[in-house]
């Protein structure tokens, strides 16, 4: 009977860890180091590498990389880029397959889904340059 209880009460207290956004420390714990390729309404949309000292390179998966740092505000994860200093925030949250992140500035916005992630660095072509 007790595994009975211990199995159902892990059962409800999973969706409860599943609608908590995670804070900076939680995010950072999960993405340091680490190279996560995000996916919205099942299409390739861009990947992140998230550094030390909160730095980031973001890429649309075109070779283009872009700095920036993050930071959390008021519950939120905020991104600033070296293209667009505006902040860019989200809520992430645990999901079944991975990170889930919620854009907070537009209630239209799809999530985009953790999809894949490595220790890998991004892959960053560098600058353009032509003849």
């Amino acid at each position: 009977m007790r595994h009975v209880l211990f199995a159902l009460a892990l059962c409800t207290s999973l969706p409860a860890q599943a609608d908590t956004a995670l804070d900076a420390q939680a995010f950072e714990q999960l993405t340091l180091g680490r190279t996560f390729t995000y996916a919205e309404n099942g299409t390739a949309y861009g990947a992140e590498e998230y550094l030390p000292g909160r730095r980031v390179r973001w890429s649309f998966l075109d070779g283009q990389c872009k700095a920036g740092f993050w930071w959390e505000e008021a519950g939120q994860i905020c991104f600033a880029y070296e293209d667009n200093p505006e902040p860019q925030c989200w809520r992430f949250f645990m999901g079944e397959a991975g990170l889930v992140a919620h854009y907070t500035s537009s209630d239209d916005a799809a999530p985009l889904y953790e999809v894949g992630q490595s220790s890998d660095p991004l892959l960053c072509l560098g600058p353009e340059t032509g003849v």
